[in-house]
């Protein structure tokens, strides 16, 4: 972890963590599962692609995910997106599109690259930010959840004006610190297949989002991007 480079505007904020014993001990796990010949998702490079692709200075939205898809190919370090030539899309992913849809009119049934959505100034944050292939929450409780709780404590006291979306009870316990006299939280189950229609279906984050963004005179997210 030590060689990936971090975006120097998060590099500002979270210096003091990877000088912590906890992310040494982490460094050490991960090192370790390699020389094991462990399969790790997503690939070093871009296990902070969140925060390299979305600059401090830019976020606007925070979508708090778990881990990274454990199957080949997908995970490539955005919560719930999956790289461009991946088909069938997972069933999340799939059920935050007919949301979409159903919220806004966009139709992006084709394409789970959520890498426009980043760019914009969508954090698409993991609590965990590695897994192992195959084995969905391998890597939980290894420090990772230390980290981004660290994001997340500071984005909530250095800016203002966010929205934090918290879908599922996991999403919803880490956000928890969240001020929402600063902050727009947007709650709901989890778009799974197993809690989706308890309340995800029908919820129109997207539109709720850039309701809040306009009124702040700050521009909207495309969705089709």
């Amino acid at each position: 972890m030590s060689k990936i480079d971090l975006h120097p505007s998060w590099l500002h904020h979270l210096q003091s963590e990877f000088e912590a014993p906890y992310m040494r001990e982490l460094r050490a796990f991960l090192v370790d599962e390699m020389k094991k010949g462990k399969t790790i998702f997503p690939e070093p490079k871009l296990w902070f692609n969140a925060l390299n692709t979305t600059p401090f200075e830019d976020v606007k939205v925070v979508v708090l995910g778990q881990d990274p898809y454990p199957t080949p190919g997908h995970a490539h370090g955005l919560c719930f997106s999956v790289r461009p030539d991946v088909r069938p899309l997972p069933k999340s992913l799939i059920n935050i599109f007919t949301e979409l849809k159903e919220d806004t009119g966009i139709d992006r049934f084709h394409n789970g690259y959520l890498q426009g959505w980043a760019e914009q100034g969508v954090l698409l944050l993991n609590a965990v930010l590695t897994v192992e292939a195959g084995k969905p929450g391998s890597h939980q409780g290894k420090g990772w959840e230390r980290f981004t709780d660290k994001i997340v404590e500071v984005l909530n006291e250095k800016k203002e004006g966010l929205v934090f979306v918290l879908w599922g009870s996991y999403a919803q316990k880490k956000g928890a610190v969240i001020d929402t006299s600063k902050h727009l939280v947007i709650k709901s189950p989890h778009p799974s297949p197993l809690s989706a229609y308890r309340g995800f279906f029908g919820s129109r984050p997207f539109s709720k989002i850039n309701a809040h963004l306009k009124a702040r005179g700050t521009a909207p997210i495309d969705w089709s991007a």
